[in-house]
């Protein structure tokens, strides 16, 4: 799978947001009281590492997770509805769908009514990427996808290999054939000229003989 522009963007913004809350954490930890703002991105980066543990089914190719302004502040407030929550995308995020495979994105919105999940088999899931260019948390194949890239091109290599080889396999085999043609030839050449030449010898003798006898 390739990496779209879009993708590659969401990757740094991503990388960048996660660093800059890390530099807010390590300023803030040694202020006794924390801003609003300040404990709300130190919820969020708690949050995110939470979902970061969450193991995915085989199935799932892509997943992210929307949440809103509104939905991290209940949760903030309320560790109850938190705790549903994380409850709630870990039984996703862990269940098996069909067809195989699939991406998904989850939303999660001021209450447990506005939580949903939506999925597209793979091959047809641009509202995929579409919907989860600023996703908080996305999970994709992107590795997987690699890995198979290699392996294609593995096995390609090998099959050229192959192919090479049956090549010059073949060549060999065809000048071995040429080259017993060749002796063969020259095998029933020499054959003929020995008899030939045997032909010549009785010939001569023969002659010789008659000369002999008329001599005599």
């Amino acid at each position: 799978m390739a990496i779209s522009g879009i993708e590659q963007n969401y990757y740094q913004r991503n990388m960048t947001i996660i660093k800059n809350i890390n530099n807010m954490v390590e300023k803030i930890s040694s202020t006794k009281e924390l801003s609003e703002v300040e404990e709300m991105e130190l919820f969020k980066k708690e949050f995110y590492e939470e979902l970061s543990k969450i193991p995915c089914d085989s199935s799932w190719s892509n997943l992210a997770v929307n949440i809103s302004e509104e939905a991290f502040k209940n949760m903030k407030d309320d560790p109850e509805y938190r705790e549903k929550i994380l409850s709630l995308i870990k039984r996703d995020f862990t269940s098996s769908v069909a067809p195989r495979q699939c991406s998904g994105v989850i939303t999660v919105g001021a209450t447990l009514k506005d939580y949903r999940g939506d999925s597209w088999p793979i091959g047809y899931d641009s509202e995929f990427y579409t919907r989860s260019q600023n996703s908080f948390y996305k999970r994709t194949s992107e590795k997987k996808d690699g890995q198979k890239e290699l392996l294609k091109k593995y096995l390609e290599k090998r099959e050229q290999m192959k192919e090479f080889q049956q090549k010059v396999w073949n060549e060999k085999i065809e000048k071995q054939k040429l080259e017993r043609s060749r002796m063969s030839k020259l095998w029933k050449n020499k054959k003929q000229i020995a008899k030939v030449s045997d032909a010549y010898e009785a010939n001569f003798m023969i002659e010789n003989n008659i000369e002999k006898s008329f001599l005599e």
